[in-house]
């Protein structure tokens, strides 16, 4: 089943805005010469996995979705903790936090209809759907990795494991990329790929300027 071009378009602005944040953090990084997190990493990590939900759900794509289910709200508690959240209008904040839930409720009403379409999908063969689930879980899982050391810290922190996870997840998705012939994912991954390896390099680099280890 072709998919329609503008379906793309929602998931290339998804990415865009993913490597924006990357973008961000990477230039606030570079100049400090030390690992940052800028707001402005946060918002834009909510307004794309927004956009790359919509997309997975577009491209009847189980791994995509799960993975923006995960991450999504993990993004909302980090704007709380650097209070960029609260800054934001009320019903736009009632908006972000049910949209995912409205979603997938109404997505997963017709029974058997939505189960052949995530699950059966004649384009995802069932090892690669696994092979894609697993990548997105693991890549996801750094933010719940970075949420356990960022609570334990009460400020929004992004510790080695992050990056390193992001390593691991990011290789994975790349290779369901190119097997899912998915221009999006691959492209997104790509930029990605080379930021999370200059982030674990930074890392080691503070180590070294500052004598001690840290996480």
């Amino acid at each position: 089943m072709s998919t329609p071009w503008w379906v793309f378009g929602v998931g290339f602005a998804a990415q865009g805005l993913f490597s924006a944040r990357l973008l961000v953090q990477w230039i606030h990084s570079e100049r400090m010469r030390r690992v940052m997190t800028p707001e402005l990493f946060w918002e834009l990590s909510l307004l794309a996995s927004f956009l790359m939900f919509l997309y997975g759900w577009l491209r009847d794509d189980f791994a995509i979705v799960l993975g923006q289910s995960i991450g999504y709200f993990i993004y909302i508690r980090n704007m709380q903790l650097q209070h960029s959240w609260q800054r934001l209008p009320k019903g736009l904040r009632l908006f972000f936090l049910l949209f995912p839930l409205l979603v997938l409720g109404y997505g997963f009403n017709n029974g058997d209809l939505d189960t052949l379409r995530f699950f059966h999908n004649p384009d995802i063969p069932h090892w690669l759907l696994v092979w894609g689930s697993a990548g997105q879980v693991l890549f996801t899982f750094r933010f719940v990795y970075q949420w356990f050391f960022s609570e334990r810290a009460r400020r929004s922190h992004l510790p080695l494991g992050f990056w390193i996870i992001s390593l691991a997840g990011s290789s994975m998705i790349l290779l369901y990329a190119v097997l899912r012939r998915d221009p999006v994912l691959f492209l997104g991954q790509i930029f990605g790929f080379v930021v999370y390896l200059r982030n674990v390099r930074l890392h080691f680099l503070d180590r070294e300027n500052h004598g001690c280890i840290k996480h």
